[in-house]
């Protein structure tokens, strides 16, 4: 879901020495044969921040020393399966180590970054740029060192320039009152995380990709698709110059299952299924993953068949994953709490806080600490930020009985709140900033499911309708929050019925996408079911693609708009598939 951007599928070694949690890291030790990886990585950006700390300075007068590094470095482990066909297409193990350098000038009160990214880089006249890719040798540490050497020189320099020209425009800009520091003062943070085993049974999955994407070849209709399997591992390299050294890392396994067919009238249809978990024992097994297979199948040859839906504003049922899309679009990034500062950003709620923004019967959280929920895994879970920071993950209450309570804070402080709340998130070779983990939306007040749509079927004839929505599931959802376009989000439903006030017969339809402003359509909640489910995703923003999550029950609301998607009248394949001539 690019859930700001999306909800997108993606999928990722165990550490050779097991640490153990609030031990001491070992000091720097001699290179010597069965060193550890770990050592040497550690050793070696330990070494390049303490040289940066006691030494980065230009000689000339006027130009002050970083006060703030951090280097961060992120090894993945990934194999990736892809077949389709009854073949393998693709069968690749890979390993990448990127970097990312944080350099602040100036102090905690005043320094050279801003924006929503919370960095401003600029780099006139540079005649160099360094690369954040680390070297992939085990015994590399100088070589590493040495990448991070020229990195931090260049973000240095780029600093000083955007800290000067930040103190320049004090000259012409009017001196608020209310002060909010560049830089959240936190306690270092020491955790090494224990090493986690990495099982994939790689022929197995070989096996299942070339069985179930033969399933394909009794229904022609259904003309392309593909299958992949990803087993990915991340191991993470938290230091700084507070003191803060974190090393640990997360497993996450995909399954992918997508595929495409066209309705008579030239529609492209695609629909897919995607499964994540942390823990490898926990996919499905192989009985269970050919249903969704087959399940997909007969999802899209049903709708080649159903009708095109118009335009339509009116009452809608929002199953759990639904729910939780909107939520993460419409309200989940607006309260990311760099967004409440930068004047590029639409600030849905500034100063909002104490007052309601949602129906008194609901609440929001973001609790990145929990690892699943009703025996699935979590894609949003985690211990410590990218920030490292001391308070670890936590739940964050957002909004309280319909109240906004607070936001998800990185150590960017905004007015009111001057501390990080473990939320400061980022990709591999990219610089955190406030994200959400796992949104958890809960109604204090719910219904079995049965009556939400017989509730749904009252409100629509209320209104007039002949029928109300049900928007059964999801692909994903975007979001715009900048000053610059309008406030809105967007969701990809991949079933849409009607239930028809008449009788409370469901109508596959297709072709609509939901459409809504944050304000408007958070209010048109009536009625939550009592029962809540998963989505797993991954969502794209300023700092990159990261595993998210949220917990959501389905809905009612009182309007919801649906738009036509795109039409694209193209002919299907001309000939027939080989397949069908054997």
């Amino acid at each position: 879901m690019k859930m700001k951007k999306k909800f997108v599928a993606r999928a990722v070694v165990a550490f050779i020495l097991a640490f153990i949690t609030g031990a001491a890291l070992p000091g720097p030790v001699e290179a010597g044969k069965g060193r550890s990886r770990n050592t040497i990585f550690l050793n070696a950006m330990k070494t390049e921040l303490e040289r940066t700390k006691n030494n980065l300075k230009l000689p000339d007068e006027g130009f002050p020393p970083p006060y703030f590094t951090a280097y961060r470095l992120y090894e993945t482990k990934q194999t990736t399966l892809l077949g389709k066909y009854g073949a393998i297409f693709s069968d690749r193990d890979y390993c990448t180590r990127r970097f990312s350098v944080e350099v602040r000038v100036g102090d905690y009160s005043f320094d050279n970054t801003s924006g929503s990214s919370g960095m401003e880089f600029t780099w006139p006249g540079s005649h160099y740029y360094a690369d954040t890719l680390a070297p992939l040798d085990d015994d590399s540490g100088d070589a590493l060192q040495n990448a991070l050497w020229l990195k931090t020189d260049e973000k240095y320099k780029s600093a000083l320039v955007t800290y000067h020209k930040k103190k320049g425009k004090i000259v012409y800009s009017v001196k608020d009152d209310k002060h909010v520091d560049s830089f959240s003062r936190e306690k270092p943070t020491t955790y090494f995380g224990p090493a986690k085993h990495f099982p994939f049974n790689k022929q197995k999955w070989i096996r299942f990709i070339r069985k179930a994407s033969s399933i394909f070849k009794d229904h022609p209709a259904v003309f392309d698709h593909s299958i992949k399997v990803t087993a990915q591992k991340v191991s993470r390299f938290l230091v700084n110059t507070e003191g803060t050294e974190i090393v640990d890392d997360n497993t996450l396994y995909g399954i992918f299952i997508s595929a495409s067919a066209r309705a008579e009238d030239g529609m492209l249809l695609s629909s897919n299924v995607t499964i994540y978990s942390r823990e490898y024992n926990k996919l499905p097994r192989e009985k269970k993953l050919m249903e969704k297979t087959s399940g997909l199948i007969r999802e899209l040859e049903n709708l080649r068949k159903a009708p095109v839906a118009n335009p339509y504003t009116g009452p809608a049922i929002l199953a759990p994953a639904a729910t939780g899309v909107m939520f993460h679009e419409a309200i989940g990034h607006r309260l990311e709490g760099h967004r409440q500062d930068d004047e590029k950003e639409g600030r849905t709620f500034k100063g909002q806080v104490g007052k309601k923004i949602l129906p008194d019967f609901l609440s929001v959280y973001d609790n990145p600490t929990l690892r699943e929920f009703n025996g699935k895994t979590l894609n949003g879970f985690y211990k410590y930020d990218d920030e490292g920071v001391n308070v670890k993950a936590q739940k964050v209450v957002l909004v309280d009985h319909g109240i906004l309570r607070n936001f998800l804070m990185s150590r960017k402080p905004i007015e009111g709140f001057s501390h990080s709340n473990g939320h400061g998130r980022a990709a591999p070779g990219q610089d955190p900033v406030s994200r959400q983990g796992i949104l958890i939306i809960e109604a204090h007040k719910s219904v079995p499911y049965s009556k939400l749509e017989k509730m749904l079927i009252k409100e629509a004839e209320r209104q007039g309708k002949p029928y109300g929505l049900l928007l059964k599931d999801i692909a994903g959802g975007s979001t715009n929050t900048s000053s610059y376009g309008f406030q809105a989000f967007k969701g990809r439903p991949r079933l849409v019925y009607r239930i028809w006030v008449k009788d409370g017969h469901k109508e596959l339809v297709r072709g609509v996408e939901m459409v809504g402003t944050p304000l408007s359509s958070l209010n048109k909640i009536m009625a939550a079911s009592n029962e809540r489910k998963v989505f797993n995703g991954y969502c794209g923003a300023e700092s990159g693609f990261i595993p998210v999550s949220t917990i959501a029950p389905a809905i009612l609301v009182s309007e919801i708009e649906l738009q036509r998607t795109a039409r694209e009248k193209e002919r299907p394949p001309i000939l027939p598939s080989p397949w069908q001539g054997k």
